[in-house]
């Protein structure tokens, strides 16, 4: 199979990457939820390589976490506490062999997603 999983994370709010994000991608099987990758958005606000290379593989259903209110917090910007946002969840299927794209357009009260290329 040669599909694979690539993501992109804008900050909305100021308009530019968001980079130092940490991503961690999980693969559920029914009520198992396993990790299978953490990574790091980089200056352009993507990450290094796939999320998801293509020999790692496997249609199913996933999950990508981004630690949000994390990455908030390292940008110095005053909050209330608890934050709006913390950690934002998308949870999505890869059915076929393809390339998965699945960025994240973030502020610190809202966030979008969908399928990319």
């Amino acid at each position: 199979m040669t599909g694979w999983l690539t993501t992109h994370v804008l900050d909305t709010a100021r308009g530019s990457p968001a980079a130092g994000m940490e991503i961690t991608l999980f693969r559920l099987d029914g009520d198992r939820r396993s990790e299978i990758a953490r990574m790091r958005t980089n200056a352009d606000g993507r990450t290094d390589g796939p999320i998801l290379p293509q020999d790692a593989f496997a249609p199913g259903v996933y999950e990508l976490v981004f630690a949000v209110g994390a990455w908030l917090d390292s940008l110095d910007i005053p909050a209330p506490s608890p934050r709006f946002l913390d950690e934002v969840p998308i949870r999505f299927g890869m059915a076929e062999a393809s390339h998965y794209h699945v960025p994240l357009l973030v502020s610190p009260y809202g966030y979008s997603t969908y399928r990319g290329s």
